[in-house]
């Protein structure tokens, strides 16, 4: 599962004490170290809730991702939100139970493909259904930021370790880390939201 991996250095010591909404206003202008901060801070609280929900660690962490993206893609209109305690809450039981319906589809979808294909083997079709997916993997890398695009490519096309990629990028290991589990959320994000549930299941397997 694709996870975010904050980690502390001195930049972040130093904004460290600042408000939930001052962190807020510098996290929808895209500053990473002051996203780090709040994920380290509201981490356990998330966490928490969600275990509460689903009694699994994976599928906890999995919500974690959820909100916290979310979060980190709002944008400008961060400065709507009063509360951000009380906001991670309702977000953290939206993303918990949005989570739990999308994967008892999938495992129901899933146990019916199953039971229809069971017997029944056509390579031209398959085939065909496979391009197709692997058409729209495509178009979603496509859609991609080109910095996410390119950390994406380099490490999980070309096969890359963050290190190498980072030489050839002249960033950091942590900031491709980072993009690179970016890009992995907004892809998956989009091809829930641009295929039908056959071509969802083939197209995870492919990653």
């Amino acid at each position: 599962m694709v996870v975010f991996e904050p980690s502390i250095n001195e930049n972040m010591k130093s904004i460290n004490n600042l408000s939930d909404q001052e962190l807020l206003m510098r996290v929808s202008e895209q500053d990473e170290t002051a996203f780090r901060i709040l994920y380290n801070r509201y981490y356990n609280k998330v966490y928490t809730y969600a275990m509460r929900i689903f009694k699994n660690e994976t599928q906890a962490e999995e919500v974690v991702q959820e909100v916290m993206l979310k979060l980190w893609k709002f944008g400008d209109k961060l400065s709507q939100i009063q509360n951000l305690d009380a906001y991670l809450k309702v977000s953290s039981k939206n993303k918990a139970l949005d989570l739990f319906r999308r994967q008892e589809h999938l495992r129901h979808a899933e146990s019916e493909l199953s039971m229809d294909w069971k017997g029944y083997h056509n390579e031209t079709e398959e085939q065909i259904l496979l391009n197709e997916t692997r058409q729209i993997l495509k178009n979603a890398i496509d859609q991609l930021p080109e910095q996410q695009r390119t950390v994406y490519l380099l490490c999980h096309q070309d096969g890359l370790k963050y290190q190498q990629a980072a030489d050839k990028l002249n960033l950091s290991p942590e900031t491709v880390k980072f993009y690179m589990k970016l890009a992995l959320r907004s892809l998956r994000s989009y091809l829930t939201n641009h295929t039908d549930v056959v071509s969802l299941i083939i197209i995870f397997k492919l990653f």
